[in-house]
C-alpha cells in the first residue's frame, strides 16, 4: 500500500533520528523521535502517519513553495548584523601580490566575444605575472546562480550577486575579469557603486547585431527569431568607459 506524503521544512532544537521508510512500509510516528528515546515507546507507536492522509500538493503549489525557498536567500534575514574587520586588509594583500585589485567588467551582446576576449585577458596577465580569475555568465549559472532565470527580476539578482562576488575579488587583491551581457545599465551601475575607489572599468565590446546574429554561437538569436524565447533591450551607458569595435571575427586562439 502506498501513502501521501506532504513536505515541509523541520528545525527542530535538538537531534532527531530517522529510519528509512520503503515503499511497502507504512510510515510510523516513531519514525521520528529523539534519539534518547526508549525502545519501549519506540514500539508502542505503530499507526500510520497522519502525513499519509493529507491530499498531495498540486504541481503550481509546488513550483511556487519552491520558488520562495530558491529566493530566500536574497532576503534579509535580520538587521542585527556587523561587520567584523581584520588586521590583514586591502592594502596589505595588494602589496603582497604587488598589484592593485580590481575589476573589468565585460559587457555587451550574446556572441559579441565577451568570454573570449575575458579569457584572453586573463591569460595574458597571467603570462604578465599577475592574478587574475574571470567570472562567466554562463559558468556561474552552473552553480552560484543555478536558480535563476532570465525574467527582469532574475536578471538583476544574477548581476548583483556577481557584482557581491567581482567585489570580494577586488579586495582580494586580484584583476576580476567579469563577462556578463548584463542589458540593464541601473544594474552595473549598482556595481560600480560597490567599488567606491573608482576600481570598476566597464568596457562595452560593440559589436552590431547583424554581425552577432551571423554568428549566434549558442543559437539564441534563432530561437528568439522563432518566438522560442523573448529578446531584452540592451542599454548602453550614455558615456561609455571603455568601447570596443570588433568589425570582424578575431583569430583568437
Amino acid at each position: 500500500m502506498l501513502f501521501s506524503f506532504s513536505r515541509c521544512i523541520v528545525c527542530p532544537a535538538l537531534p532527531i533520528s530517522l529510519s528509512p521508510c520503503r515503499a511497502t512500509q507504512a510510515p510510523r510516528s516513531a519514525d521520528l523521535l529523539p534519539p534518547r528515546a526508549s525502545a519501549a515507546t519506540h514500539h508502542a507507536v505503530e499507526r500510520p502517519s497522519p502525513l499519509a492522509r493529507l491530499p498531495p500538493r498540486s504541481s503550481a503549489s509546488t513550483a511556487g513553495e519552491d520558488r520562495v525557498l530558491q529566493m530566500s536567500s536574497t532576503v534579509p534575514k535580520s538587521s542585527n548584523i556587523f561587520w567584523h574587520d581584520c588586521p590583514v586588509g586591502k592594502t596589505d594583500r595588494q602589496k603582497l601580490l604587488k598589484q592593485k585589485g580590481c575589476v573589468v567588467w565585460i559587457t555587451g551582446l550574446s556572441g559579441s566575444g565577451k568570454s573570449t576576449l575575458a579569457c584572453t585577458l586573463g591569460r595574458e596577465l597571467h603570462t604578465r605575472g599577475k592574478l587574475a580569475y574571470v567570472l562567466d555568465g554562463d559558468n556561474l549559472r552552473h552553480g552560484l546562480n543555478k536558480d535563476l532565470g532570465f525574467a527582469a527580476e532574475d536578471r538583476a539578482e544574477n548581476i548583483r550577486r556577481v557584482g557581491e562576488v567581482a567585489k570580494l575579488f577586488a579586495d582580494a587583491g586580484l584583476l576580476c575579469i567579469a563577462s556578463f551581457i548584463s542589458p540593464y545599465r541601473r544594474d552595473r551601475e549598482s556595481c560600480r557603486a560597490l567599488l567606491s575607489d573608482g576600481s570598476f572599468i566597464e568596457v562595452f565590446l560593440n559589436m552590431s547585431l547583424e554581425l552577432c546574429e551571423a554568428r549566434d554561437p549558442k543559437g539564441l538569436y534563432k530561437l528568439a527569431r522563432a518566438g522560442k524565447i523573448k529578446g531584452k533591450p540592451y542599454l548602453s551607458r550614455k558615456i561609455p568607459y571603455l568601447i570596443m569595435f570588433l568589425v570582424r571575427e578575431l583569430p583568437f586562439p
